[in-house]
Formats: structure tokens, sequence, C-alpha cells
């Protein structure tokens, strides 16, 4: 069944490939057909889900380069199982949001779905090639994706951001070559690698492998100093293109943190955590600050991406200092950060939709060129205002769940940069009030005669998101319930 929630879309992808002379109302129904079957696959994975004596479930172990000891293992636990569901929300969403568009849209559907699968299958795989191969596809579609259907200056964005990332991914790649010759035997296996610590103790060797591994997860998150790819790629890209790739891709990184780098280099993790710690606040605050500066709506939220990644840095650094905090502190830190993975995708992917809206009214992001919105668009205005507040961490909403834990478990570990941290909240709050305050308080002004008020297909695609916000802030044992206990697993391993 894994596998079928993996490869569906890719499928329907090649069909619509196939199929001449579609028409672009079959293009939009098969595609939006596809994406929620696959999310109710996943919905059932959920329901069904009952992890084994390994902490995985629906496991597939199938040899596949034998010569290297490299297979086709798939499989799900409390840690990818919420970004499985997450990916599958979001791409729904945005065939549901991009139900209008007509600018070649057979290769647009394609290109997500075939995103769609690149993303299910990094979250799924444990086997450190198959990741890889996941991890440079997903490079490959958005860059297509930004290149093909940006705005003016897509395709130097999307040179940059493919430039960058592919960069990353190389550095990947030497790290899990290194894992490989350290282990015994030698196994791309993650459980394995997992199980072994090939390099505990080993002192330079498994410093360098982290850094590699580091350099690599670090740029696709991103934190600073690796960053400066995202701005003009968000900028540029399509709405739907930036929901995903704030959303899902950007996860890629966060995840490889606590699926590889902690629970395989434990000893080494523990030695520089501080390190993570430092980075991830200094991407808090520089995030936030830098937010606050902009004047372009969807830059704005770009920025502030790098601001809430930054929070899952400092969770997962400060559950790698083990001497001064107790291991339920560390769970509740790692739980916190994966926790905010699902939550930012959530709330950062309806906000690059609405930012969408925003574009398509008045053909430009400038806050400055609008006023007075919630005169004519009270629901954009309503939806805006909600999606802002969740974002901030307001009580009520996923953000408030996520950024709770991560403050608790860090602050034993961690307390000054705890503490800074805290910065941040105040510095989001501030940029989010001005950019709404700016749009849609004041006197009317618009490029426009008239902003139109919000659709019924953005409703549709946007109003879900903010309101799984709102049940994960008001109800989150379902989704904690399914974290706990991959997080306890992590934090054993990493204090072996």
């Amino acid at each position: 069944m894994l596998s079928a929630v993996v490869f569906l879309p890719v499928a329907v992808a090649v069909v619509l490939l196939a199929v001449p002379r579609t028409s672009d109302r079959l293009v939009r129904w098969l595609w939006i057909a596809a994406t929620a079957i696959d999310l109710a696959l996943v919905v059932g994975l959920w329901i069904g889900y009952s992890p084994g004596p390994g902490g995985f479930a629906y496991e597939v172990n199938v040899k596949w380069i034998p010569s290297i000891s490299s297979g086709y293992h798939l499989g799900v636990d409390g840690l990818s199982l919420p970004l499985v569901a997450l990916t599958a929300v979001l791409f729904l969403a945005c065939a549901v949001y991009s139900f209008r568009d007509s600018d070649r849209l057979r290769s647009y559907a394609a290109l997500f779905l075939f995103l769609q699968t690149v993303c299910l299958g990094l979250f799924v795989a444990l086997d450190l090639i198959l990741f890889f191969v996941f991890f440079d596809l997903s490079i490959v579609g958005m860059y297509f994706v930004i290149a093909g259907w940006g705005h003016r200056n897509a395709a130097k964005a999307a040179l940059k951001f493919f430039l960058y990332t592919f960069l990353g991914s190389l550095a990947l790649l030497l790290g899990f070559i290194g894992l490989y010759l350290a282990a015994t035997p030698h196994t791309f296996d993650i459980v394995e690698l997992a199980r072994q610590a090939p390099l505990t103790g080993t002192g330079f060797a498994g410093a360098a492998v982290l850094i590699a591994l580091g350099i690599g997860f670090a740029i696709k998150t991103p934190t600073v100093p690796f960053h400066t790819w995202l701005p003009p790629a968000h900028t540029e890209a399509p709405a739907a293109g930036s929901a995903i790739l704030a959303g899902v891709l950007l996860k890629m990184g966060t995840y490889g943190f606590v699926r590889i780098m902690m629970p395989v280099l434990p000893d080494t993790w523990r030695r520089y955590a501080i390190v993570f710690v430092f980075v991830g606040v200094v991407s808090v605050i520089y995030g936030a600050l830098v937010s606050l500066a902009q004047r372009d709506f969807k830059r704005m939220i770009a920025y502030t991406s790098v601001n809430h990644m930054g929070y899952i840095l400092l969770a997962v650094g400060a559950a790698g200092i083990v001497a001064s905090s107790t291991a339920q502190a560390r769970e509740i830190a790692v739980t916190g950060a994966v926790t905010q993975m699902v939550s930012h995708g959530l709330i950062t992917g309806a906000l690059f939709l609405l930012s969408g809206v925003l574009y398509q009214r008045g053909q430009t992001y400038e806050m400055d060129s609008y006023g007075g919105l919630a005169g004519t668009a009270p629901r954009f205005a309503g939806l805006t205002a909600l999606a802002a507040f969740a974002s901030l961490g307001l009580p009520g909403f996923s953000g408030f769940i996520a950024e709770f834990q991560i403050f608790t478990g860090s602050l034993g570990s961690a307390p000054v940069s705890t503490v800074v941290a805290f910065l941040g909240i105040l510095v989001t709050a501030a940029l989010f009030l001005r950019a709404f305050q700016k749009i849609f308080l004041g006197p009317y002004r618009a490029p426009t005669d008239r902003v139109g008020d919000i659709t019924v297909v953005e409703g549709v695609a946007i109003v879900p998101l903010i309101a799984a916000a709102v049940v994960i802030g008001i109800f989150p044992r379902f989704l904690l319930e399914v974290i706990e206990p991959a997080s306890r697993i992590v934090v054993t391993l990493v204090g072996r």
C-alpha cells in the first residue's frame, strides 16, 4: 500500500502526458482526483498505523542494488507519517487552487504530480541511496516549476535555486558514502546505520561526515547563511509552487536532521549540538528582522520560513545537549520540532496561496500598492488575518502547540538561546500586523479599480489548510500520539 501511495501521482502524470489532445477540463479533474485519492490512501495509512518492534509500519524491503547493499526499503513512523499526510494535503490544495489555470496546464499538472511522488518517496525512504534519488529529483521538478511558470526573473531565480540545492545534494552524497564505508558490513540502510552508529568515537571522520550532511540539509532547510536562494525562488515562483517549496520541500532538510543525522551520528551530534542551537537562534532572529524590513508581501513570507525553520534547528540542537536536560525534555523538543514542520507547512502554504490571490488581483506583491482591501474583500482579509495569527504562534493554532513544546524542551539545556529565540515571536507579530494594516486597513488603494474577494475555488483550496491548523491547535492529541513514540526512539538513540 505504501508503494501505491508514493507512485500513484507519477502514474497519473505519465497518463496525462501519454494521452494526446487532453482537454484542460479533463486535466484539471484528473489532477484533483489523483491527489484526492492519494490523500484518502494516506488517511487509510493513518487509521491502520501500528508500528512494529522496530518502530516502523507498512515496511517494504526488497533488494535493489545488491552490490552496494542498497535496497528498496520503505516504511513510516511517527516522524514520517505526519509529513506524508502534510504532503498529500498540500498537493491536493494546490491542485484545487490551480483549477482556473490554463497556461500549459497538462505539463504543469504532470510536474506537480511528479513532485508529489518525489516528496512522498523521500519521507518514506529508509535507504540512503533511495533518499538521495528522491532528494535530487525534487530539485529538478521544482526548477522547472519556477523556470517555466514563474514571474519576470524566474529563470535567474530557478538557476540560483538549482545550483545552491544541487551543491547541497553533492555534500549529502559525500556524507552518505562516508557512512557506507564506516559501516560493518557496508550498507546504505538507514535503520541498520542507526543501529550500528558506525562513526561513534572516530573524532575527525565523524565530524567530517556531520559537516557534509549538515551543509546539505542546512541548504535545503534553509538556515543562515545558506538561505540566500530562498527569497528569489519564492518571489518568482507561481503561488502553488511557493506553497509546495515552503510547505514540503523545506521539510526535506529538517526531516534529514531527525531521520539521519541524530540517530546515525549520536556521538558527534552531542559533541556539536550547541553549534546547531546557535545557527537556529541566528536564523530565528535574522529571519524575523529581515522579514520586518520587506515591502514585498511574498518575499516577507519567504523570510518568515527562515525564522520558523530556525525554531526547528534550535529544538533538535537542544535535544543533543544530553548533560544539561532530562530525556523527557529532549523528547518534548523533538516532538515540537516535528509538530513545527507540520504546522509551518499548513500555515505558510496557506499564506503563499493567499499571496497568489493578491497578485492575481493587482499584479504586484508590493504592499505599498494596496490599502483598505478589507472593505471590498472581507473574506480575503479574514483568511489572511487567521493565517497571520497562526504563523506568529497565537494560542488556538498549531504554531502555538509546536513552539510551546520547542521552548519547553529547549529551555533546560539551552536557556540563553531559548530566551533570545523568544524575541522572534515579538518581531513576527510586528511584521504580520504591519503587513495586514498596509494591505487591508485604511483608505482604499489598489492597482485596479476594485479588488474582488476570494472565489469559491480559492476558498476550497485555502480554508482547509487554516482549518487543519486550528484543529491541531485545539485537539493536538491525534498528532502528538503518533509523533511522541518516534521522538522517544530518536532521543534514546542520540543518548547512547
